[in-house]
């Protein structure tokens, strides 16, 4: 749905043909918001492999996405995308295969290949992702996850 709003705390105004929920919920400052539009958050996570095969990139990005999942307490349902990047060195599968072998097949998903900066950040076999999801935690309140060799990544932030 296309929607405008003449400033962020006012109601969305309908284009022309479409129409748009009136059920408002009040937030903490007030305001209203339409209650089927839910809040959508963005998530981060890395992970290293040991080898560069088939199994661990499925095994390592399979347990990448559910501790994302389960630190936020979110279920595949609330999943919007998932944009996975690796490094020049992982060849043996697309980490979005991991995904459809859970059976989430209904959301889009990119693979690209990271950028080959050197400095610290550059580690070897590694995978990276970011999540589109819905959420009612606050932003403060989301943990990401990073595991294994790309804990050193993010070091500063909470598991």
């Amino acid at each position: 749905m296309t929607w405008e709003a003449s400033s962020p705390r006012e109601t969305p105004v309908p284009l022309e043909g479409e129409h748009i929920s009136t059920d408002t919920r009040s937030t903490t400052d007030g305001a209203t918001t339409p209650h089927d539009r839910p809040r959508v958050a963005a998530l981060r996570g890395a992970t290293t492999l040991d080898a560069d095969t088939r199994d661990q990139v499925l095994e390592r990005t399979t347990e990448l996405l559910s501790a994302m999942l389960e630190r936020n307490r979110l279920g595949s349902a609330d999943l919007i995308s998932l944009v996975f990047t690796a490094t020049e060195d992982v060849h043996s599968e697309f980490p979005a295969a991991a995904v459809r072998e859970a059976g989430i097949s209904d959301v889009p998903m990119l693979c690209a290949r990271e950028l080959p900066i050197d400095g610290p950040s550059n580690i070897s076999l590694c995978i990276r992702v970011l999540a589109h999801v819905h959420t009612d935690r606050a932003r403060a309140d989301l943990r990401h996850a990073y595991l294994h060799g790309a804990r050193q990544l993010r070091s500063d932030l909470p598991e």
